[in-house]
């Protein structure tokens, strides 16, 4: 029987399939850096990762990205617009720095996931360790399972939804992020404290759970932590800024 020849709306929808055993990461990533403004080649699959560092690092393209197996450290860093799905767990520093788009793990992820994230959403189907949403910087992280000890150290803004438990520390000299605890927490850290979850709160974290495909859970059942706001010079009319 001869080949059917694809339409072109399928081809401009059929994924473009990298396999590491075949093709090296330095080429992946340098197509994905290639990609121009409006390219049909929207769908990406990569195959084999086998913990390969820095995979889809600096993209900025909203193309989607599934990679079939589990990375090692930096997955998705500097991401600026893209979906990224990673169907395995993560190595240290995945999303780190990132800008927009998101980045779904469906396993578990290293330590400081998220790290100086500016944009976009950040979901960890498993567990996260250590230092996760250290230095965050406007990105939303919703983590289904617990994370470690010092997370959100330095957090300046965005937030935190985690729907277990929370290690030592959290929160450690925290500025402006919301952290969201379902769980309990096993210390905070410095300036860290518990706070009141107003209506607006509660608005918000459904909106960050929806988005994250959690279903079953309300955010009544989570507390809010927050800055004391006694380790810098903190002026509310200038809250935005922060």
């Amino acid at each position: 029987m001869p080949a059917t020849k694809l339409s072109k709306a399928a081809q401009d929808h059929a994924s473009r399939v990298f396999d590491l055993d075949v093709s090296s990461l330095r080429e992946l990533n340098q197509a994905l850096h290639n990609l121009a403004p409006g390219s049909n080649e929207t769908a990406w699959e990569v195959l084999h990762p086998k913990g390969s560092h820095s995979v889809a690092v600096g993209v900025d393209q909203p193309v989607s990205i599934d990679v079939r197996g589990s990375v090692g450290y930096y997955c998705g860093g500097m991401n600026s617009g893209s979906t990224i799905t990673v169907h395995g767990s993560a190595g240290p520093g995945v999303g780190e720095n990132m800008m927009s788009g998101s980045i779904t793990i469906k396993g578990d992820a290293s330590q400081y996931a998220g790290a100086t994230g500016k944009g976009g959403l950040l979901v960890i189907e498993g567990n996260a360790s250590s230092r996760c949403g250290i230095s965050m910087k406007g990105i939303d992280i919703v983590v289904h399972g617990n994370i470690g000890h010092m997370s959100a150290f330095m957090a300046q803004s965005g937030n935190l939804v985690v729907l277990g438990d929370a290690g030592d520390a959290l929160g450690d000299s925290i500025y402006e992020a919301r952290l969201f605890v379902r769980g309990k927490v096993d210390s905070l850290g410095a300036d860290c404290i518990a706070k009141e979850m107003r209506p607006e709160h509660l608005e918000l974290l459904q909106g960050l759970l929806d988005r994250a495909g959690v279903t079953g859970v309300k955010p009544s059942e989570f507390k809010r932590y927050g800055s004391a706001r006694t380790l810098y010079n903190f002026n509310i009319d200038n809250a935005d800024a922060y």
